[in-house]
């Protein structure tokens, strides 16, 4: 399997290269300097300035001779916004997170799967709202979030065996899963009761319940949580919502029906 991976990467050649300076760039989170890319690269200096000024030419990174940095590109901008119309559950989904939200008051998560690791795709604040790491368009570990586990849960048992093995197992707080055992052990409980929980394993003072959403043919396409912290709720307090999270799970994944999945 290894060496499969490794023949796979190879083969993806000068694409798959600029696709992951495009993937370095974005980690940032702000502009980058060339010497910040070139530091966490694997690549020659040579080669890492010829495929970001490329990248550069083609629109995919903006470059401010200023600052000096480079920041994604208006271009990628729009290739982001298409894919979020066509490959993202958010359009469909938005009415039913904002009934969602007025019903309970708590921040609502829509999340989908992206190698392992959850993609969020839209966002409802609570009530009051609360500080915490997720938001739109921002990736987190699969292994300690309750959307990450939902999903997790109920994929077939070749997926959820690779998308274990990309978990690192980071301690993010005291309570975060620390072996592949102990998160099979939990993503067996979840498939049984239907539901999935936050229990501060991502971040101290932030709890959620999360359910995933499911295709007629019980394809995982996405998760719903309801997220709060320990300031206002509770696990058992949470609970009480278990009914209308699991409504709006099946009602987004009825709407969704006539969406082309993506695999």
């Amino acid at each position: 399997m290894t060496a499969l991976k490794s023949s796979q990467r190879g083969a993806d050649g000068t694409v798959g290269k600029a696709l992951n300076i495009l993937d370095q760039v974005a980690q940032f989170g702000r502009p980058v300097r060339f010497g910040e890319l070139l530091a966490a690269s694997e690549h020659p200096k040579a080669t890492l300035y010829r495929l970001v000024q490329t990248l550069a030419n083609q629109g995919m990174l903006t470059y401010d001779e200023d600052r000096q940095t480079y920041a994604p590109g208006l271009r990628l901008v729009r290739l982001a916004h298409a894919a979020w119309r066509q490959s993202s559950l958010a359009p469909i989904a938005r009415p039913f997170l904002d009934d969602l939200a007025k019903q309970v008051g708590e921040t609502i998560h829509l999340a989908q799967m992206d190698r392992g690791q959850v993609l969020y795709v839209d966002k409802r604040s609570a009530s009051e709202p609360i500080e915490m790491f997720s938001q739109a368009g921002k990736i987190g570990p699969g292994f300690c979030t309750g959307v990450g586990k939902a999903m997790m849960a109920f994929l077939d048992a070749e997926a959820q065996s690779d998308a274990i093995r990309r978990q690192a197992f980071q301690a993010h707080t005291a309570t975060s899963l620390a072996t592949p055992e102990a998160l099979l052990s939990e993503l067996e409980d979840i498939k049984r009761d239907g539901v999935a929980f936050d229990r501060e394993e991502h971040e101290a003072g932030i709890i959620c319940i999360a359910a995933p959403i499911l295709s007629n043919g019980n394809r995982v396409v996405g998760a719903l949580s309801i997220t709060t912290s320990t300031q206002r709720q509770t696990l058992d307090g949470l609970l009480r919502h278990r009914p209308a999270l699991l409504n709006t799970a099946t009602e987004i994944a009825t709407a969704a029906e006539t969406w082309q999945f993506p695999s």
